[in-house]
C-alpha cells in the first residue's frame, strides 16, 4: 500500500465525517479525513450543546476537539484547511486530489461536506455582511455588548441562539415569517420567557441598510406588506443551511435541493460512495443525527471494502497508524 493509499477516505469533518473517521479508524482501517476548513464543521458555532447524550453541556467547539483527538487516537490522518480540486468516483478504486498537486486514492469514499448557513437573499445582505450581519453568535455575540441585535429565524438555532445572545445585547428580536415557530416546545418556552426577546412575526426582512456598517433595516409584514424601518446595531441570520454539494454534481445523485440522495444503509448511487451527515437528504438535522450518519455509513463502507475484497491487512494498517 503507497503512502497516497488508503482503505478509506472521509470528505468533511464535520460530526459525521469525525465518527466516521473514528470508526474506520478503531476497526484498523487506514483512514484519510480531509475538511476544507476548521475541524468540527458547524458545530464549532454552537454556543452550547446541552442535548448530546452522556454530556450534560460542553461548547460545540469543545466536542468538537473531543472526537478529533478520538479519531486520531486511533489512527486516522486528518488533514484540515485543504482544498479539493478533483474528484475521481468511478471505478473500484477512487481518487481526490487536493490543492491541486496531491492525490490520494481508496476504494471507499464517505461524502460528508455539511452545509453552510443560509443567506436571505435581499438587497444590502451581501455588501454588509461581517459588517453588522452574521450567521454565527458563537463568532461574533461579543462583539454586540449591550447593543440592540434582530435575530432572523423560527427554528431551534434561532431560538436558541437568541437566548445565548441576550448575554450580550440589551435587546434581541426575533423577527420570523410564520405567527408560530418550528423550534422545539422548550426551545420556545425559554425564548418567550426571556425578558430581554420580543417577537415580531409574519414578517421578514427586506433591506438592510448602512454606508460603511449595518445601520438599519426594513420589516415587510407579509399579511399587510407593510414595511417598517428601524434603527438596528446587527442581525444575526438562522434560517438553515445550504448542502455543500456544489462540487458533487454529476458524481452522486442529488435531489432537487443539492442533498445527496442515499439508501437506509447511506449508499449513494455509486458503489464504493457513502454520504452522512446534513449534505444527506433528510428530514432532521442534529449533531446526534449526523454521528449516527457517520456510524452507519462507516459500517456500511466497511462491509463494502470486505465484500470486494480491497481491504488492506491489518498489519500494514497497525503499521501506520
Amino acid at each position: 500500500m503507497s503512502p497516497a493509499s488508503f482503505d478509506a477516505i472521509v470528505i468533511g469533518a464535520g460530526p459525521a465525517g469525525l465518527t466516521a473517521g473514528i470508526y474506520l479508524s478503531r476497526s484498523k482501517m487506514r483512514t484519510l479525513l480531509l475538511n476544507e476548513g476548521a475541524v468540527g464543521g458547524q458545530m464549532v458555532l454552537t454556543h452550547e450543546v446541552a442535548n448530546y447524550p452522556g454530556v450534560e453541556s460542553a461548547s460545540g467547539y469543545q466536542l468538537a476537539t473531543t472526537m478529533k483527538n478520538q479519531a486520531k487516537k486511533f489512527g486516522c490522518t486528518i488533514r484540515s484547511n485543504i482544498s479539493v480540486t478533483r474528484m475521481d468516483l468511478g471505478g473500484e478504486t477512487k481518487a481526490i486530489e487536493i490543492n491541486g498537486r496531491e492525490t490520494f486514492t481508496a476504494p471507499a469514499i464517505i461524502l460528508a461536506p455539511g452545509g453552510r448557513s443560509r443567506p436571505l437573499g435581499v438587497p444590502g445582505e451581501e455588501e454588509l455582511r461581517g459588517k453588522g450581519i452574521s450567521y454565527c453568535a458563537t463568532c461574533d455575540g461579543d462583539f454586540f455588548q449591550d447593543k440592540n441585535i434582530i435575530v432572523v429565524g423560527g427554528g431551534n438555532s434561532a431560538l436558541e441562539e437568541a437566548v445565548s445572545l441576550t448575554k450580550y445585547a440589551a435587546s434581541v428580536t426575533i423577527v420570523h415569517q410564520f405567527d408560530t415557530f418550528q423550534a422545539f416546545p422548550h426551545a420556545v418556552e425559554e425564548a418567550r420567557q426571556n425578558s430581554k426577546i420580543r417577537f415580531i412575526m409574519e414578517s421578514t426582512i427586506a433591506e438592510f441598510l448602512g454606508s460603511e456598517a449595518l445601520e438599519r433595516v426594513r420589516i415587510r409584514h407579509l399579511s399587510t406588506g407593510q414595511i417598517t424601518e428601524t434603527f438596528i446595531n446587527g442581525v444575526f441570520v438562522f434560517i438553515g443551511y445550504v448542502p455543500n454539494t456544489e462540487t458533487l454534481r454529476g458524481l452522486v445523485d442529488l435531489n432537487q435541493s443539492g442533498e445527496i440522495i442515499v439508501s437506509p444503509l447511506l449508499e449513494t448511487n455509486v458503489p464504493g460512495v457513502f454520504a452522512a451527515g446534513d449534505s444527506v437528504a433528510k428530514r432532521y438535522r442534529q449533531i446526534t443525527t449526523a454521528v449516527a450518519d457517520g456510524t452507519i455509513a462507516a459500517l456500511s463502507a466497511t462491509d463494502y471494502l470486505h465484500t470486494v475484497g480491497e481491504l488492506g491487512s491489518v498489519e500494514e494498517a497497525v503499521a501506520v497508524s
